[in-house]
């Protein structure tokens, strides 16, 4: 039996959901309302120790990290593989997933923050009720400074120090994904597999947040890229339908009054 507990504008959750749909995998589905703080529920902490999502038990055993939940599908449930076999094209995705882990996730957290989901806490929150939910955020989160930076984003927004720089470095991979696609169909080649899942929700997130200036008329191959993505049938049932509506407005709506901010700090006039 396989359980996913997700929410649905978790972007490392609606990659593994992506996969498991690409897959024809059948599962149950816990969802996690990250943006009230059920990721601190104690019990959900004995299964993700960082009070993250997602997190994937398969017959009890729990398997967490979106990267590595992805790579443990394509071993237990081999029959669809979404890894490359070709060795150059396996290291390529490598690449691909590991500077996502390691620096544009990261930069992904702090884009929404800084853009909505500071809003929607405060709007959906009580001053008590966020001050818990900011004070339950375990030490090492995201990242090992994760706790205190998502205070200052919260309390600063773009003002709040390091911002800038974790937005720039979001520019800096759309370039790199908009350069790589001039070579090929697909982010690894001409097959559609793991590196176009994994960053598919992070150049969704810019879409949701209505911010798709950021590559129009500026990243001609990535536009490209996400047209096609788009098109991959099981797209909006895996990565839009599972976000609430009024969490989908409220991304749009925010992230529509930031684009403004956003667009001074990567340069587009």
């Amino acid at each position: 039996m396989l359980e996913l507990y997700h929410h649905g504008s978790s972007v490392c959750a609606a990659k593994v959901r992506w996969a498991m749909i690409i897959k024809n995998l059948d599962f149950e589905t816990h969802y996690i309302d990250i943006l009230k703080g059920d990721q601190f529920d104690p019990e959900y902490i004995k299964i993700n120790p960082k009070s993250v999502v997602p997190s994937l038990v398969h017959d009890g055993n729990i398997v967490n990290e979106s990267t590595v939940i992805m790579e443990y599908l394509d071993l237990a449930f081999p029959e669809i593989q979404l890894t490359p076999k070709n060795p150059l094209e396996y290291v390529k995705t490598r690449y691909w997933t590991k500077a996502l882990d390691e620096l544009l996730h990261p930069a992904c957290g702090t884009l929404t923050f800084a853009c909505a989901h500071r809003h929607i806490v405060r709007k959906n929150l009580s001053e008590q009720e966020l001050e818990d939910f900011l004070a339950s955020t375990p030490g090492h989160s995201v990242t090992t400074d994760w706790a205190g930076f998502k205070k200052q984003i919260v309390k600063y927004g773009f003002e709040a120090p390091g911002v800038e720089e974790k937005i720039q470095l979001y520019d800096k991979y759309l370039q790199q994904m908009d350069q790589e696609l001039q070579k090929s169909k697909w982010l690894v080649g001409d097959e559609f597999g793991l590196a176009d899942v994994s960053l598919t929700p992070y150049v969704n997130r810019v879409a949701m947040m209505g911010m798709s200036g950021w590559w129009e008329d500026r990243l001609p191959y990535l536009a490209e890229w996400w047209a096609r993505i788009q098109e991959v049938p099981t797209f909006q049932s895996a990565i839009l339908d599972w976000c609430p509506e009024g969490l989908t407005n409220d991304l749009m709506t925010f992230g529509s009054k930031s684009w403004p901010d956003v667009k001074r700090i990567i340069g587009i006039n």
